[in-house]
């Protein structure tokens, strides 16, 4: 089998060493490439070009913006059968679609649970979002969350440490900010009239779509790879409204109700506007401000090797 392993020299829980463990694995049962992404985008790059020359198998060594990356590179023409498999080596902070496939935290856990499911041909084909042009695999969200998502990455790209905490502190910033002027975004699904006056919006295709530590954050527990999208909308960012939220999508069982809350599970298309352009983001990267989305739930769009 040509496999090809894109590994991200940046991800934050891997080593040298440990890559080149991982490498040597994979070659092991494998005829194996391996490429270290130098620069963003580099990754779709990487995947869209081991789809022409007919790899079998991309494996991801990174966090979820490569994850992301190479899906659209494998995806740049659609879904088809020549489309390579996808493997995930989790080597983020978040790794979010990594876990929500069932792979171990541990990347070399995780090495050893791939190689097993080659050995005994164990797959699975999961669904994808699309945000207009753009492959997501667990999420994409519009104002607040995405306001946090931007936020990060200046601070990365100023050499900031990215933490837990840096995180909750960026978000109860950018609250503050949202609260004192919130966008007005309008939901759009076919069937139902225009759902007005929401603050922010989250639209998921599984669940859990991120973590807080060890917590799960699960805003729509009905919502899978196997199921339409899922959205979740706020119409009110005042504090009683987010302390509540945070309580129920903390809990085990995840989010059950507000009515201050819109939330739909299983849809196939919606459409988000606002008045004025607010951030995007996409599986965690910051896609720019946008005034206009639409999501497209795609069953069966990729198959991945777990």
């Amino acid at each position: 089998m040509r496999a090809l392993l894109v590994a991200n020299p940046s991800a934050t829980t891997t080593t040298a060493a440990g890559r080149d463990v991982i490498a040597h694995a994979l070659a092991s049962e494998l005829k194996l490439e391996v490429v270290a992404t130098r620069y963003r985008g580099h990754a779709a790059e990487l995947a869209s070009r081991a789809a022409d020359e007919g790899v079998d198998l991309v494996v991801v060594l990174g966090g979820d913006g490569t994850v992301n990356e190479a899906l659209n590179g494998l995806l740049v023409n659609g879904p088809h059968e020549r489309v390579p498999a996808l493997g995930v080596v989790p080597g983020g902070s978040a790794n979010v679609f990594a876990r929500a496939l069932g792979a171990p935290r541990d990347p070399l856990e995780a090495t050893h649970q791939l190689l097993g499911a080659l050995a005994t041909g164990r797959s699975r084909t999961v669904g994808l979002g699309k945000a207009d042009e753009r492959w997501f695999s667990f999420n994409a969200g519009l104002g607040w969350d995405a306001d946090v998502i931007a936020a990060m990455e200046r601070a990365r790209g100023d050499g900031q440490e990215v933490t837990p905490t840096r995180y909750v502190n960026t978000a109860i910033r950018r609250w503050a900010r949202a609260r004192a002027n919130p966008p007005t975004l309008t939901l759009e699904i076919p069937g139902e009239e225009p759902i007005e006056g929401t603050k922010m919006a989250i639209v998921s295709n599984t669940d859990p779509w991120t973590y807080l530590g060890g917590n799960a954050v699960r805003t729509n527990p009905g919502c899978s790879f196997e199921s339409g999208l899922g959205f979740f909308a706020m119409r009110n960012l005042g504090l009683p409204t987010i302390a509540r939220t945070v309580r129920q999508i903390l809990r085990p069982g995840g989010f059950r109700g507000l009515s201050s809350v819109v939330r739909r599970d299983d849809v196939s298309a919606l459409r988000i506007t606002s008045e004025e352009p607010v951030n995007l983001q996409v599986d965690g990267d910051h896609l720019g401000r946008r005034s206009d989305v639409e999501f497209v739930a795609v069953p069966e769009a990729l198959r991945v090797v777990v």
